[in-house]
């Protein structure tokens, strides 16, 4: 079922069952009101017809038939009888009918000096009243004609009523329910024009301060989101394949030409040499693509442990020795000396860590015109903070922006073997770990890469 024929169901019948709430109460008070007011008039009936009878301290019986011959009787339906305090019955109305009251109900009025109860359909109520030292019992019971026949009629214009509003309610409620659903149609509408072709130029129209609005806001943004991560994943795909081809066609090349022809023992190690240098650039570009997707991973995914930072960073001196096989160096300091360990350990994954800092170390070696990266320990109240500075070539300010997105590298360092994935890697790296990074760069002075990540 549609939204817009629930909205209308649910309001139609929330609001016919408080019309029927209504309509019940109107129609309970209505009847309990009559009852009152018949109850009322019988009992001053009552009280009437015993005041009329005690005249003189005598009871005149006469005088109560000869105004009932007459026009004493105004009551529907109406019986009237009277009886002294020894329960004999001085007067009734009936004729041809043998009247039986029950000594108890005569009793209990002649008690309470008051009673009324319902018998068959109408009611009847009771009065001992007393003038002087005569006292008598009178009931008096009738139906309430016009009283029932005005429920009656009260009830079939409530029930017509309902009726009546249910109808309209219908209609006025499904108006109302397309109305209110009628911009999310829209919505649904635009949505569905929406592909991955047209989705970078392509917005949902937004328009007031609902509910509706704001979710065609965060769709918007949403879809702004797609857009760039579609972008991304484009140029990535992009990027890794030339980055791939071009080794591989390298590779190719020089096997080619090495097979054309016999050669020199000479010329085969130097074929081998290039072939070899393409093949470990083509493997460290596997890697990278590794490891970059090894970081798009969440958070939960990853195997977390205590991991000492400083002692981590003690083996990227060997790491980048086995890696550049020359004279690199890793000189590491501490701005100031933990009293704790805590404050040098980092509840993180190892393997990502190293990978992290191995990284931004390797491209302080490669960058730094006497191969060495200065890297600083330090450490505040939440977050340690470790430094890794280079003296090489810096990165021109338009480009600083850029250097974390995968594949792209400045233009002063093409001539610099790499590939562009190491610092959107520590990126991620970093966020994984809920951390910052951040980079500062004089050209021709130097970079330096700020990394703080949370302590225990």
């Amino acid at each position: 079922m549609k939204i817009k024929y629930k909205i209308a169901l649910y309001y139609t019948i929330s609001a016919t069952l408080m019309l029927i709430a209504f309509a019940v109460l109107a129609y309970y008070f209505s009847a309990k009101s009559r009852k009152a007011e018949y109850l009322e008039r019988l009992e001053y009936r009552a009280r009437s017809i015993a005041n009329v009878i005690i005249e003189d301290g005598n009871v005149k019986v006469d005088l109560l038939r000869k105004l009932d011959r007459t026009t004493f009787q105004d009551l529907y339906k109406e019986t009237i009888l009277v009886y002294n305090p020894n329960y004999d019955l001085l007067y009734s109305n009936l004729k041809d009918t043998t009247v039986r009251t029950h000594p108890t109900l005569l009793n209990y009025i002649k008690e309470n000096k008051l009673y009324s109860y319902e018998k068959n359909g109408g009611e009847v109520v009771g009065v001992y009243y007393t003038e002087g030292n005569v006292s008598v019992i009178v009931l008096v019971s009738s139906f309430d004609k016009y009283g029932f026949q005005n429920l009656q009629n009260l009830s079939q214009i409530l029930l017509l009523e309902l009726i009546t509003a249910v109808i309209i309610l219908v209609g006025v409620g499904y108006f109302f329910a397309r109305k209110m659903v009628q911009p999310i149609d829209q919505l649904v509408q635009q949505v569905d024009s929406i592909n991955a072709n047209n989705m970078q130029d392509t917005q949902v129209a937004v328009k007031g301060k609902d509910e509706i609005a704001t979710l065609g806001a965060n769709f918007n943004t949403m879809l702004q989101r797609l857009s760039e991560s579609f972008h991304l994943q484009k140029s990535f795909v992009s990027n890794a394949s030339h980055e791939l081809r071009t080794p591989l066609a390298a590779i190719i090349s020089q096997l080619q030409v090495a097979l054309s022809k016999d050669r020199s023992n000479e010329e085969y190690l130097a074929l081998l040499t290039s072939v070899l240098e393409d093949a470990e650039n083509l493997s460290d570009l596997s890697n990278g693509l590794l490891q970059l997707a090894q970081s798009e991973m969440r958070q939960q995914e990853f195997v977390l442990s205590n991991v000492r930072i400083d002692e981590l960073l003690m083996e990227m001196t060997t790491l980048i020795r086995l890696k550049h096989k020359t004279a690199s160096k890793v000189e590491i300091h501490f701005v100031k000396v933990p009293d704790n360990d805590l404050l040098v350990t980092c509840y993180g994954n190892e393997n990502l860590l190293k990978v992290l800092f191995l990284n931004l170390i390797d491209n302080a070696c490669k960058f730094s015109k006497n191969n060495t990266a200065l890297v600083t320990i330090d450490f505040f109240t939440q977050y340690i903070l470790v430094q890794i500075k280079d003296t090489g070539i810096g990165i021109p300010p338009e480009e600083i922006n850029k250097i974390f997105e995968p594949f792209y590298r400045g233009q002063n360092a093409l001539q610099i073997r790499g590939h562009g994935l190491g610092l959107s890697i520590c990126k991620k790296i970093v966020q994984i770990h809920e951390g910052h990074i951040t980079v500062t760069s004089t050209p021709a002075e130097g970079t330096t890469f700020t990394v703080m990540l949370p302590h225990l």
